[in-house]
């Protein structure tokens, strides 16, 4: 049971890259964040089932990252980077929803957010989210004081409530 904690608080293995884990961890959210369109798309249910799967995905992650911890025996060990794959749909609120509103169906596809007309929004989005969960300005890094899996969690995610602010004015 403790192989498979860490295997999934690692990002399946992603976070035992020897050079930037974070960053691969938030390549894997871009994964995470297309399987919660589809999914969503499947059962043809919109925003509401969105949000259930990135809400349950964070309290998922606070147990894992807070389980990893304990067996690592280190505070937010480097290799942990399920809170970097669970924030990066947080980031894309403001883009589905506006998505969403403009589509005569009310569904998302992967394709309205990873085609070749608007992948440099998804690139920007990965540059603003590394920039602000390396960067952590306040509240983020004292968040990181919360214990166990919250710490390792929360921060990600205000990291990613900033990226979604930002972001607002541009998909509206």
């Amino acid at each position: 049971m403790n192989t498979f904690v860490l295997f999934v608080a690692q990002g399946f293995g992603i976070g035992r890259v020897p050079k930037a884990p974070g960053t691969f961890g938030t390549l894997l959210g871009f994964v995470w964040f297309a399987v919660m369109i589809a999914i969503t798309g499947v059962i043809n249910r919109g925003i509401g089932t969105y949000l259930v799967l990135m809400i349950a995905s964070i309290f998922a992650s606070v147990w894992f990252c807070g389980r990893a911890e304990q067996l690592l025996g280190a505070k937010d060990p480097g290799s942990v980077v399920l809170d970097e794959v669970v924030a990066i749909p947080v980031c894309y609120l403001p883009w589905l929803w506006s998505v969403l509103q403009h589509s005569p169906h009310h569904h998302a596809y992967v394709r309205d957010f990873f085609n070749s007309r608007v992948i440099l929004w998804s690139v920007l989005i990965f540059v603003l989210f590394r920039v602000f969960d390396i960067w952590k300005p306040w509240p983020i890094r004292q968040l990181q004081n919360l214990p166990g899996g919250w710490g390792v969690t929360v921060d990600d995610i205000v990291a990613a409530i900033y990226v979604a602010m930002i972001t607002i004015p541009f998909v509206s």
